[in-house]
């Protein structure tokens, strides 16, 4: 937060009612901005003093180009304002308690600065002089005055990096803590044997040949099981790299050693998608994988947990259900967890404790996490990375469309459709919003088909507050190719495999956070076709196609 000296020039009312406002403005011999006040504005204007030089605190805004600062804290220059207390103020969290103490953030920032600035004010340093050294940063004393009063940008950014550092450091340090206590604390369950089951898969039923990558992450998983240590490994790959069938084999290597596995997924979509894809795998080998999930029947599910916790079910696959109190396993040792941010720590705990002996985890994710990152905020996993992609695969062409290329986009949309591919149209709503101004399934439905009428061309529609069978129904004519284009909101993030998907188109960008994108985009490139992720971020700029891709393009007909 800004605090600016000037001279304050009375302004005008604005507005009706419950709306009306008051802006006036300050000035000095640089320019003039404006203050504006939506509450008490007839009791500002009465008490504001003409040619009166103010010290005026709050955020600065740009709002349709002219910069103005709205409610700022108000102080008339006398003897206690110093000209030193110009430019930055630091901002505090107010309670309402303190507010209707009348304690604004000027108070608070006057008493602030007076504490760090005390000739006896010293923070003992908690970092080693070797690293002070090694990074160049400030001492720990010189942090906290800095963040509380700082001189300048400079030094404000100084503070903010040693203490983000600190920070950090100790998170790291912590989690490396509990995995070596934990480590000394609990015994693994030690997996000696590569058996039968195992060997047999791997050599007679094997769908195709692992990549590198992923016969490297076996090993190092191998190496964790025989180890007599509890496993705790994160599986980072790109979607499509292969990451499951890592988890299948490993499930194998528990299966030969006597004991059972379990793999949670977040949403039921996904652990269909796993039951299917996994159970059609091992049904060679004749062994039983079981689903679990909130709509499974009463009488389904009661025949499940018996059967698992008699042992009769080697494999099971599952939602949240599985982690509930009455889901008990005969001899638990090995839990994959699929696009593990999706479940807290807490919930991991629960299926740990589903064991006897503390069973092996296995966590697995799609978005990218640079290994340094990822060593920090899961400093108590060993990591492993899936960094290729199984032969065929072509990396998938991604750029950002706006309004004025839609036809363009819609005619490349039927080019794809007329070569026999399939595509994606995903909307960040399902039903139009008056609170926000965005592109939901069921207009955008319409919007499509005015550019693909049907029956030309056929349609899958998939939302999450369809019924599970619906959902079921509808993923099936997509998958088997009834249907050329499926409408959906986020729904369909994650689960969803279709090789011949070569589009994605993703309205309103904006509204979906990195993760999401990623997996969305991964629900194309999953065939040997070349695929496309086209997105409308109606706030960022068009990229032209052939600026970021020189070597692609549909005959340059988007340039």
């Amino acid at each position: 937060m800004f605090s600016l000296k000037g001279v304050i020039i009375p302004g005008e009312f604005q507005g009706i009612g419950a709306g009306q406002r008051y802006t006036a403005m300050l000035r000095d011999e640089t320019g003039q901005i404006e203050l504006i006040w939506f509450q008490g504005a007839k009791w500002i204007a009465q008490s504001l003093k003409t040619q009166t030089p103010y010290l005026a605190y709050g955020k600065i805004q740009n709002f349709r180009g002219h910069f103005n600062i709205a409610h700022p804290e108000l102080q008339i220059i006398g003897q206690d304002i110093q000209l030193s207390q110009l430019g930055l103020t630091p901002v505090y969290p107010l309670t309402e308690g303190l507010k209707r103490k009348k304690v604004e953030n000027k108070l608070l920032a006057k008493i602030s600065k007076q504490v760090v600035e005390d000739k006896d004010f010293h923070i003992p340093e908690n970092l080693p002089e070797s690293t002070l050294k090694k990074f160049n940063f400030i001492s720990r004393t010189e942090a906290v005055k800095s963040l509380h009063a700082p001189k300048n940008p400079q030094d404000l950014e100084r503070a903010t990096q040693r203490l983000k550092f600190e920070e950090l450091f100790y998170l790291q340090l912590r989690h490396l803590q509990l995995k070596g206590s934990r480590n000394r604390t609990y015994k693994g369950l030690i997996f000696e044997n590569v058996g039968q089951q195992f060997l047999n898969y791997y050599e007679n039923h094997l769908p195709f040949e692992l990549t590198d990558a992923q016969k490297r992450v076996i090993k190092e998983i191998r190496a964790d099981m025989k180890s007599g240590k509890q496993m705790n490994r994160l599986l980072q790959g790109d979607v499509g790299s292969g990451k499951t069938m890592v988890a299948q084999l490993s499930m194998l290597l528990a299966l030969d050693n006597g004991y059972q596995s379990c793999l949670i997924a977040p949403t039921e979509i996904l652990a269909q998608q796993h039951a299917i894809g996994i159970g059609e795998a091992l049904e060679p080998l004749g062994l039983k994988v079981g689903l679990l999930t909130g709509s499974t029947t009463k009488k389904n599910r009661t025949l499940l947990l018996e059967a698992l916790a008699e042992g009769e079910i080697q494999i099971i696959i599952g939602t949240h259900a599985l982690l509930e109190d009455d889901v008990k396993f005969k001899s638990l040792g090995l839990v994959v967890i699929d696009e593990q941010h999706r479940f807290g720590v807490a919930q991991r705990a629960r299926l740990w404790k589903k064991g006897r002996v503390l069973p092996h985890i296995l966590v697995m994710t799609a978005t990218p996490i640079p290994r340094t990152l990822a060593m920090t905020l899961y400093g108590d996993l060993d990591v492993s990375i899936i960094d290729q992609l199984p032969k065929g695969r072509k990396p998938i062409i991604t750029v950002h469309r706006n309004e004025a290329n839609r036809a363009l986009v819609m005619d490349f949309l039927k080019d794809e459709i007329a070569k026999g591919r399939q595509v994606y149209y995903v909307f960040p709503l399902i039903e139009d919003s008056p609170k926000l101004a965005l592109q939901s399934l069921m207009s955008g439905y319409d919007m499509v088909c005015e550019y693909l009428p049907p029956p030309t061309y056929t349609y899958s529609l998939l939302h999450g507050r369809m019924k599970p069978a619906e959902k079921e129904s509808e993923m099936h004519k997509f998958k088997s190719g009834k249907t050329q284009i499926m409408v959906a909101t986020t729904v369909i993030e994650v689960g969803v495999n279709v090789p011949n998907a070569s589009v994605m188109v993703i309205e309103n960008t904006e509204r979906f956070g990195l993760s999401q994108l990623h997996q969305l985009r991964g629900r194309v490139g999953r065939g040997a076709e070349q695929s496309y992720c086209i997105t409308n971020v109606r706030i960022s700029p068009v990229i032209k196609w052939k600026k970021a891709y020189p070597n692609h393009g549909p005959n340059n007909r988007w340039i």
